[in-house]
Formats: structure tokens, sequence, C-alpha cells
């Protein structure tokens, strides 16, 4: 959803970087390009105001004029003040003392407060709670239905005793919910509540009436992120006539230009708590603001990576992998590495993932081309060789590939690149595990790998040649007898001394040079 902002803030950066100092002319003019990309995005104009009157006055004070980098300085600037505007801290749900926590949806029609409520129903349930959804609206048609079906497809129950279209009380069904979730012993529940396609004094008191009567925890307010500069309007007019607790951005995955998450926490003083990207029942999170920023600026959000594969990879599994790689990889299968392409898919979309690691913005382009089907289509081939084959896969010969290949579905050329992929990838990830580095790149001091050692042994270092010409050789001689005279080392030009970082003698890090690859960078 930010693409179109990053790129455009990247460009920005650009600018600046080579200048060692920052006159105000050129503040002024990054802070020009900042405000049109932000206005672009569909940021609200009193953010923007805010916004770049903050980065302004930050940039022109001490801690820029003074910096080493003033480029980087202003990067840290815009990343903090991108921070703030998206809430500061990350905001966690408030639960009640002594259970059932209540949290209550809000929202127009259209903007998934159904299909979010399951999404958050499993969100709960992966954080040791027992959910259950109640269906208080009752006026959309098929509304139960499509919150019942939700349910199931989270894992989670549903208090559904009104059949809805129309039929039914959602003040009275939101009221018994609670007794109900105290029986059945539910320590969490989320009412899901009617939307309209416009703002409106029914739904207002209806909501209002839906909060009186169970008095919730929280109130969260979904709103669609790409409906842009009306989401403001929208939430400010739910803060008046609801008084919401917290902001859910949906269908965050959008290509829409996303300026209603950099506008709705900062117009209305409520913070983003949640963020769903996607149309799986886990393509939902907390939301950081922190980790956000630093996807905007192209930084990555490796900490979301990590949290990910957390869930993922068990320990035990990762130890047994490691152990068959530290062995030169030999006992590394066509299983083990079907088993570890499964637990990334698991994690979610390739490219989503590749989008968290930093710098992949170059490649952007590249990276929304991956297709998650080509997981599929290798799991396919593994899964059409014998056992033996998978755990030998020098065993497949050419009349083995075609078998394999018609099995699959595929073309013999896809299985020879798997079988060449499969031991390339062996040999990369058994250096990795061994220390020895990435196989073909130059060894790193402390870290192994590297260069492949030569199987000569050093010669030792041959006598001078004598001149062939019987006066330049007696030249020669007289001379070596002086330095013979004079002692050992006369003659020889002492070694230099060594500086700190190998600069040489009366160099420290001020004249380091980094190589030009390195310098293009920063």
């Amino acid at each position: 959803m930010f693409d179109t902002l990053s790129d455009r803030l990247a460009a920005t950066f650009k600018n600046l970087r080579g200048k060692g100092r920052l006159s105000e002319a050129d503040i002024d003019a990054t802070a020009r390009e900042i405000r049109i990309a932000l206005l672009e995005a569909d940021v609200a104009l009193p953010v923007v105001r805010a916004f770049i009157k903050q980065v302004k006055d930050r940039a022109l004070g001490a801690e820029v004029s003074g910096a080493l980098n003033p480029a980087q300085q202003i990067i840290k600037i815009v990343n903090e003040e991108l921070i703030n505007i998206l809430g500061g801290e990350t905001r966690r749900v408030r639960y009640a003392k002594t259970g059932p926590t209540v949290i209550m949806l809000a929202g127009l029609q259209g903007a998934g407060k159904t299909t979010l409520a399951g999404k958050l129903g499993h969100w709960l349930k992966s954080q040791k709670h027992t959910p259950l959804l109640v269906a208080c609206d009752l006026q959309r048609p098929n509304a139960v239905n499509q919150l019942t079906v939700v349910a199931e497809r989270a894992g989670v129950a549903i208090y559904a005793p009104e059949p809805g279209n129309g039929v039914g009380d959602p003040v009275k069904v939101a009221r018994d919910s609670i007794e109900y979730a105290k029986q059945k012993q539910y320590d969490v529940v989320i009412v899901d509540t009617a939307g309209r396609l416009g703002i409106d004094a029914e739904l207002m008191q209806q909501a209002a009436d839906i909060r009186a009567a169970v008095n919730p925890d929280e109130v969260l307010f979904v709103v669609d992120a790409m409906i842009g500069q009306d989401a403001v309007t929208t939430a400010q007019a739910f803060l008046d006539g609801v008084d919401f607790t917290g902001v859910v951005l949906s269908k965050l995955d959008g290509d829409a230009r996303g300026g209603a998450a950099l506008s709705v926490a900062h117009v209305t003083g409520r913070q983003i708590m949640f963020a769903s990207n996607g149309e799986k029942v886990d393509d939902f999170d907390a939301f950081h603001p922190d980790r956000m920023a630093s996807r905007i600026l192209g930084m990555g959000d490796m900490l979301s990576l990590i949290e990910k594969a957390e869930q993922t990879f068990s320990q035990a599994e990762a130890e047994k992998i490691a152990s068959k790689l530290q062995g030169g990889g030999k006992d590394f299968t066509l299983d083990d590495f079907l088993s570890q392409l499964e637990q990334v898919q698991k994690m979610g979309s390739i490219s989503k993932l590749l989008g968290m690691l930093p710098g992949m913005g170059q490649i952007r382009e590249q990276i929304n081309n991956i297709d998650d089907k080509d997981v599929n289509r290798v799991g396919a081939i593994i899964k059409s060789m014998t056992p033996a084959e998978r755990t030998d896969p020098k065993l497949i010969n050419g009349s083995r590939r075609l078998r394999i290949a018609k099995g699959s579905g595929v073309g013999v050329g896809e299985v020879n690149n798997l079988v060449e992929r499969f031991f390339e990838a062996r040999k990369m990830m058994s250096a990795m595990a061994s220390g020895k580095g990435m196989p073909g790149m130059p060894g790193i001091p402390g870290m192994g790998g590297g260069a492949k050692k030569s199987g000569k042994k050093a010669q030792p270092a041959k006598g001078r040649k004598k001149s062939g010409n019987p006066l330049k050789r007696a030249q020669e001689e007289q001379a070596a007898a002086e330095r013979r005279a004079l002692g050992p080392g006369a003659g020889q030009q002492a070694p230099a001394q060594g500086g700190a970082f190998g600069l040489g003698a009366g160099k420290g890090p001020a004249d380091f040079e980094l190589p030009k690859e390195f310098k293009d960078l920063l």
C-alpha cells in the first residue's frame, strides 16, 4: 500500500546523500518533496502540516547542523516523526480484571468488520485466550451466516441465537452473550455490530445502545485503509457518536495510497491497534508504529519476520536440520528440503516475507512477480520421487527424471533444475552451518570460508642471481661484503609499523576509505 510513498521518499533522500553540509535551501527543498509525497499518498492536510513543521524545526536545529552525516540525520528525524503520527508506542489490548473481556467492533458497512472479527478471534486464540464471537449484525442479509462461516474457519466459538436478516434485537443478543460467555467460560467476547453505507443517526444510536448494554473494555473502530481522506471524516464522526478506544486497519494489502493509516491516529488521538493485510485468517497482527515507519522508509521489518519464524519453526526441528548440515550436508535430503519450504510457506506469502527485508524496495517489481505456486510445483516434483531418490538424488538418472516429470505434470527441464538447485542449496547451507561462509565469496576474518587453500607448499626463497656482466658482478659482491661488515639489516628499509584498522602507522578511523560500492549506499 505504501509503495508509492516509499519510492517518493527514497528519491528525496537520495538527493541529500553526498552533501557534507545542508543549507536552509536544501532543507526547504526536502520538506517540499516530503509534503508532496504525503499529499499524493492521501494523508490528511492537517497531518501533513503538523508533520512538515516538526521535521523542518528539527532539521534546522543543532542536531542536524552538528551531525557528522546530515543526510542520515534527516532520515532519522523523518523516521521518528512518522512513528509519532502513527501513534508512537504499540498499543496493547486492555483485558478486564474479572472476565470476560468485551471487545466491540464498529464501523461502516463494507469496512470488513465481520471478516476481521474472525481474524481477531483467531489471533486471540493464538495468544492462549478462548474468544467468543457474537452476531449482533441482524440487519444485513446473511450477516449471521457469514460470521458463522468465518468463526468456523478461525476455529473459534460463536453465539448467534437470532437468524438475522432483519429479525431479532441486537441489543438483547449483546447483553445475553455476556452471561452465555460466563457460563461457558469464554474469557473474551467479540461483538460484531451492524454497519451502514453512510453515517446516520440510527447506526450511531444502535451502536451506543449496544455499548451501554455490554460496557465493553475496548471499542475498536474498523476502517478500510483504502478509502483515503474520507477515513478521517468517518473516524471523527464515530468518535463523537460512539467514542471508540482504538483503531483497526483493514485491507492494508490493497493498492490504494494508504493515507488513512497515517491520518486516523493523529486526528482522533486513538491509536491503531491491529492491521489486516490479506484474505487468510492469519493475515492479521498487532500494529507497531515503529515497524510500519521502517517499512515506509524502505528499512524493512526484521522484528516481524523473526516473530513469524519463531511462531512457525520449532527449535527441535531447526537443531535437527543444523546437525544434518554440519557434517558436509550429505544427510540433508530432499524430504528435509521440502519440509523447510513448507515451513516458509506457512509464514505467509513469499513476496511479503521478502518485502520485510531491508533494501528490498529496489527490486520490488521482481518480488511482486514471485508466484507462491512455484513452491507447490516443487512439492509435487519431490513427492513424485521414490523414498530412495529423495534420500540420494544422485540416483535420479535420465529415465527416472522422465518418470518424475510425468508424475508431477512438469517438463524434464524443471526436474533437472530442481535437482541442480537442491545440490547448490545444500552446499551453501552446509558451508554456512559449518562457519565457512558463502561458497564463492571471499573469506571474512573470524568467519571462516572464502578462497580455497592451495595444495602447494610455499617454496623457500631462492638466492639472488648473479649478473653475467663481470664489472656489475664485482660491484654487487663489493656491496654485499660492505653489508656483511655493517651487520644484519644494513641497507634494508625498516618495515612500516601497523596501525589500527590495518591503516598503517599514525592513521586512525578517520583515514579509513570505504570502497566505491559501499559509498554509493550511504
